[in-house]
C-alpha cells in the first residue's frame, strides 16, 4: 500500500517524500508544478535512491483524482497541495479559496469512493490569527485575518465534520509554525517564485546577492528588539512530524490537531544576526512600515504533539541556518 503526497514536489512536500521513502514507505506524489520544479523528483530520487511514482496534475481535476486512485493501492494521503502565500491571497481570494477548498473537496470525494480514509492535513498557524496569548495551544480560539489562513480553517472544519459523520475517518491537522532550512544534502530546499514571501528566503537571496536588502517590517514591537518574533522549525523536524501524524492515523480514529514548532521565538534581526553568523555574509536591511494583521509575538506550545506523537523537533536556529545557506550556496539561483 502507498501513501499518496499532494503538493509533493513543494518545500515541505519534497522533504516529507524524502522522509517517507527514508523510512521504507511506497509513495505516490501529484503536483501541478506551479511553486515548484520537475527537477525537484531528481533530487529526491538522488538522496533516497528511489524514484517516487508521481503524476502531474491538479487537485481540482476530478477526473484525475480519480485514475490516481484506481491505478494505485493507496491506503493514506498527506495533503500538502494548495496556493499559500498570504499576501496574493489578499489580492486574489477567489482563486485562493477555489484552489485550497474546492481542490481539497475534490480530494476528500475522490478517497471516499476509493475507501481511503486516512488523511495527514498540512495546515497553519495563521489559523490561530492574532494570538491572545503565548504560547498558542491548540485548544485556543481560532479566527483567521486573511483569505489563505481561511482557506486553511475552513478545510480544518471540513475535515472535523467527515470525523464526526463517519468514524472511519482517520486525521491529523498539523498546524505549522515557520518551517526554515533545508535537508542537509544542499538539494532540496525552499526555492519560490519571485520575491520571497517569508523571511528566510528573503535573507538568503540577499546574502547571496539576488535581492540588495531585506525589508523588516516593524521595529517598534513589544519585542526583545522592536522586531516581530516568531517560531521557526527547520523543515525537516517539520517532515517528521507528518511520519509521525501518519502512525497515528493510521491506527487511531477522530480529528485531532497538532502545533508543530519548537516552542521558542526569535526576534527578526535575531533571525538575521544568525543567518551572518552561518553564512559569514553581511545581510543588508531596512526598517519598513508595519504589516497589517502582523502579530508581534506569535510561538507555538507543541506539547501535545510530543505526547500523542512521539514528535519533538530537534534541530536549533543554527542548524536551520546552516542547513539554508548550504542550499543557497548550491543553488545561487535556484532549483529551476
Amino acid at each position: 500500500m502507498s501513501v499518496l503526497v499532494t503538493g509533493g514536489t513543494g518545500y515541505i512536500g519534497s522533504h516529507v517524500c524524502v522522509e517517507l521513502l527514508n523510512a521504507g514507505r511506497d509513495i505516490v506524489v501529484i503536483d501541478n508544478f506551479s511553486n515548484s520544479s520537475p527537477k525537484v523528483l531528481e533530487r529526491i530520487t538522488e538522496i533516497t535512491k528511489k524514484e517516487p511514482k508521481f503524476y502531474e496534475a491538479d487537485i481540482l481535476d476530478e477526473a484525475a483524482l480519480d485514475k490516481i486512485f484506481s491505478e494505485n493501492k493507496i491506503d493514506s494521503v498527506i495533503h500538502l497541495a494548495g496556493l499559500k502565500a498570504v499576501g496574493e491571497s489578499v489580492q486574489k481570494p477567489l482563486e485562493y479559496y477555489e484552489n485550497n477548498v474546492t481542490g481539497s473537496l475534490h480530494l476528500f470525494c475522490a478517497m471516499r469512493k476509493a475507501g481511503v480514509y486516512n488523511m495527514v492535513f498540512s495546515s497553519s498557524a495563521c489559523v490561530y490569527g492574532i494570538p491572545k496569548r503565548v504560547p498558542i495551544v491548540e485548544t485556543d480560539p481560532l479566527h483567521t485575518i486573511n483569505p489563505y489562513g481561511g482557506t486553511k480553517l475552513t478545510i480544518e472544519r471540513i475535515l472535523e465534520d467527515l470525523a464526526v459523520s463517519d468514524s472511519k475517518w482517520h486525521i491529523s491537522l498539523l498546524r505549522y509554525f515557520n518551517p526554515i532550512g533545508a535537508h542537509e544534502s544542499g538539494l532540496i530546499g525552499e526555492d519560490p517564485n519571485g520575491i520571497p514571501n517569508n523571511l528566510l528566503p528573503y535573507v538568503a537571496q540577499v546574502a547571496v546577492g539576488r535581492l540588495p536588502y531585506l525589508n523588516v517590517f516593524g521595529n517598534d514591537y513589544d519585542t526583545v528588539d522592536g522586531t516581530g518574533v516568531r517560531d521557526y522549525i527547520h523543515v525537516v523536524d517539520l517532515a517528521k512530524g507528518h511520519l509521525k501524524a501518519l502512525d497515528k492515523v493510521e491506527k487511531t480514529p477522530g480529528c485531532s490537531a497538532y502545533n508543530l514548532g519548537t516552542g521558542t521565538g526569535y526576534s527578526v534581526l535575531q533571525i538575521v544576526a544568525a543567518f551572518e553568523k552561518a553564512s559569514g555574509k553581511k545581510v543588508a536591511y531596512q526598517i519598513a512600515p508595519r504589516r497589517a494583521g502582523d502579530a508581534a509575538t506569535c510561538y507555538a506550545d507543541p506539547s501535545k504533539a510530543a505526547k500523542e506523537l512521539g514528535w519533538k523537533a530537534e534541530f536549533g536556529i543554527e542548524k536551520m541556518c546552516e542547513d539554508l545557506w548550504n542550499f543557497t550556496q548550491k543553488n545561487p539561483n535556484g532549483i529551476r
